[in-house]
C-alpha cells in the first residue's frame, strides 16, 4: 500500500473567503478551525477583495504576516492585495485580491486559457468575467507566495479551488507552477442547478441529458465550459455529496475522485444554562413578532415551524413547503395552532416601520399586511406571496396554520427581530426543508445542531447522508422521498410529519429531540476532515506522477 502523503501547504481559494454570500462560506469557515490547528501558517485562504473601501466584518488587516514575502512585487501583474486573519474560529491568515485591475485584460487572458486548456469564454456574461479574473489572480497568488517565499518543487503544496467561479486559477496553477497539486471542488454543478431551476426534470431523465448540448439551451456555455474543464485537468476532482456526484459524471463526464462532505463546527451552539436561556428568548421573540403581526394572541401551545435558505423557490421547495402549510390546515383533528415562519431574504426595502413602531411602543398594528416582516419591492410578482393568496392563507384568527415572510437577510440588525439566524433558530420545534436541488443541505444540519428535529428530502446530499431510504420525524430527521413529478406526494407527507409530531407528548418530543442532535455529532468536522486529507493525498500522487513525466 503506498505511504499516504501529507500536504505541508494548503492555499485555497474560494468567492466566499471573508464574503458570506451562501453556503460555501459556512462549509470553509467552520472547516478552518481544524485545518488551522494541522497546519497554523501554512494554511492561506484567497479570497476576493469586494469590500474596497468599506469596512469588512470578517476581515482583519496584519501585515506582519506572511513576513518574507514581497506582496508588493504583484503591482507587476496589474493587481494589488491585503494580507490578514479571517474572523472566524481557528483565524486563518486569508489574502484579500483587488482583481478588478485584470478586467482591461480579460479578452488576452481569455486567449490564454482557450489555448491552454480549450475553455469557451467567448460566450460568457454576467458575473463570469469578475469570477474568472478572481480565479486568475487567485493562481497568481500562489505563484508569488511560492517562489518569492523559497519553496521547492520538494515541497508537498496543494492549491484547492472552490467552483466554477476560481477555475482559472487552477489553470494558472497548473501552467505556471507544475510543482504545485491542484484540487477543484465543484459543490454544486452549474449545469444541473440551471436544469433544475429552469423546471426542467433534472432526476428522471439525467441519463439522457448532454451537458454540452444543455449549456447551449440554457445559455450556460462559458460556465459550464469552464466548470467541466477544471474538473479534468486538475490533479484531484471532489464534490460534496453522492447525488451531486452521479451529477458530475453525467454532466460533466468526469467522476470525482473523492466525495467530500460538508461537515461544521458546534462551537456556536450555546450549552446548558445559556442554550435554555437562548431557546426561551427567541421563542418570547418570535411569539412577540407574530402577535403583533397577527392582531391577537397565540395559544401558549403554538407550534413554531420554519424553512430558510436561498431564495430558489422550487430548488429549495419553498413552493412545497407552502403547499403543505394548506393540508396541514385541512388534516381532521388539527387542533394545534402552527405558526410556520419562511426565513429567506428577498427584493425588499427595507424593515416595516409600521410593525417596529407597534413592537417598540406596544400599541395595535393598523395594516392590511398581516403577513410579512419587512416590505417587499414588488408584493404582486413575489413567488412567495403569490402562493400564500393562491391558498387564502391570510392569517385570520381562526385560522389553525399561519404563515409569516420574513424576507430579510436576519443578521441581527434586521430592524424586527435583531437577532441573528441562529438566535432564532434555537427557538424553534421544528423545521423543514423540502429540497428538489440540494448538493448538500446546511439548513437541515444546523437545525439539527440545536436539538430542532428537522424533514428534508432524498434529494438533498445531507438527506442522503442521514438515511438511505424515507424515514419519519421519530427519527430526528425527517426524510421523504422525492422526484421529479411527487411534490404533491411530498407536500403531503410533511404534513403528516408536523401533525404527527404535533401531537407528540413533552417526553416523546425530548426523545425526539436528543435523535436530531446525536445526528449533528455524527457530520463534525472531527469526523468529515479526513475526506480532505484523501483528496490531498490523491491529489499530490497524481502530481508527482505528471511532474515526473514531464520532460526536463
Amino acid at each position: 500500500m503506498a505511504k499516504k502523503l501529507n500536504a505541508e501547504y494548503i492555499f485555497e481559494a474560494s468567492w466566499e473567503v471573508c464574503n458570506m454570500v451562501g453556503g460555501i462560506y459556512t462549509v470553509l469557515s467552520t472547516r478552518a478551525a481544524t485545518l488551522t490547528g494541522v497546519y497554523k501558517e501554512k494554511l492561506i485562504f484567497i479570497g476576493p477583495d469586494i469590500w474596497a473601501d468599506k469596512y469588512n466584518p470578517y476581515f482583519e488587516e496584519d501585515n506582519s504576516l506572511l513576513d518574507g514575502w514581497d506582496k508588493f512585487h504583484l503591482k507587476a501583474y496589474g493587481f494589488t492585495i491585503r494580507v490578514g486573519r479571517w474572523l472566524v474560529p481557528g483565524k486563518p491568515i486569508a489574502v484579500l485580491v483587488d482583481f478588478y485591475p485584470l478586467m482591461e485584460r480579460k479578452n488576452e487572458i481569455y486567449g490564454q486559457v482557450w489555448e491552454q486548456v480549450g475553455v469557451n469564454s467567448m460566450a460568457a456574461y454576467g458575473d463570469y468575467d469578475e469570477s474568472s479574473m478572481f480565479g486568475y489572480a487567485s493562481g497568481i497568488v500562489v505563484e508569488s507566495y511560492y517562489r518569492y517565499c523559497g519553496l521547492k518543487p520538494n515541497n508537498l503544496i496543494v492549491a484547492h479551488f472552490n467552483e466554477w467561479m476560481t477555475t482559472f486559477g487552477a489553470f494558472y496553477v497548473k501552467e505556471h507552477l507544475p510543482m504545485v497539486a491542484t484540487v477543484f471542488t465543484t459543490h454544486a454543478t452549474s449545469i444541473g442547478r440551471s436544469i433544475a431551476g429552469n423546471h426542467k426534470p433534472l432526476y428522471d431523465y439525467l441519463n439522457e441529458y448532454n451537458g454540452d448540448q444543455m449549456a447551449y439551451e440554457l445559455n450556460m456555455v462559458s460556465k459550464h465550459s469552464t466548470e467541466k474543464t477544471a474538473a479534468h485537468v486538475v490533479d484531484c476532482f471532489t464534490t460534496v455529496s453522492d447525488i451531486t456526484a452521479t451529477e458530475c459524471e453525467q454532466l460533466l463526464d468526469k467522476k470525482p475522485d473523492v466525495i467530500t462532505p460538508n461537515g461544521f463546527e458546534n462551537d456556536f451552539v450555546p450549552k446548558g444554562a445559556k442554550f435554555i436561556a437562548g431557546r426561551k428568548s427567541a421563542r418570547k421573540s418570535l411569539r412577540r413578532v407574530a402577535e403583533t403581526l397577527f392582531g391577537y394572541k397565540l395559544d401558549d401551545n403554538a407550534l413554531y415551524v420554519a424553512t430558510a435558505g436561498r431564495y430558489e423557490y422550487k430548488n429549495k421547495g419553498i413552493d412545497t413547503f407552502i403547499e403543505s402549510m394548506k393540508y396541514l390546515y385541512d388534516i381532521d383533528g388539527m387542533n394545534r395552532q402552527i405558526v410556520a415562519f419562511i426565513m429567506v431574504p428577498a427584493w425588499i426595502k427595507g424593515h416595516r416601520e409600521d410593525l417596529a413602531h407597534s413592537l417598540s411602543a406596544s400599541v395595535p398594528l393598523d395594516s392590511f399586511n398581516r403577513i410579512t416582516t419587512h416590505e417587499l419591492n414588488d408584493y404582486y410578482n413575489d413567488n412567495v406571496m403569490g402562493a400564500l393568496h393562491w391558498f387564502h392563507i391570510h392569517n385570520q384568527y381562526d385560522e389553525k396554520v399561519k404563515v409569516i415572510f420574513v424576507p430579510s437577510y436576519l443578521n441581527g440588525a434586521d430592524g424586527i427581530f435583531n437577532k441573528t439566524y441562529y438566535e432564532l433558530l434555537i427557538g424553534m420545534d421544528l423545521t423543514v426543508f423540502p429540497s428538489y436541488y440540494e448538493p448538500w443541505g446546511y439548513t437541515p444540519l444546523e437545525s439539527v445542531a440545536f436539538s430542532v428535529p428537522t424533514i428534508t428530502t432524498d434529494l438533498s446530499g445531507f438527506g442522503r447522508w442521514v438515511a438511505d431510504k424515507p424515514q419519519g420525524i421519530e427519527t430526528g430527521t425527517g426524510v421523504i422521498h422525492r422526484s421529479d413529478y411527487n411534490a404533491y406526494e411530498v407536500a403531503r407527507s410533511i404534513a403528516g410529519m408536523i401533525h404527527r409530531f404535533s401531537v407528540m407528548t413533552d417526553d416523546e418530543v425530548t426523545e425526539v429531540r436528543k435523535k436530531a442532535a446525536a445526528i449533528a455529532e455524527k457530520a463534525l468536522w472531527k469526523h468529515f476532515i479526513t475526506h480532505y486529507y484523501e483528496a490531498y493525498d490523491l491529489a499530490l500522487k497524481a502530481k508527482d506522477k505528471r511532474y515526473k513525466a514531464m520532460p526536463v
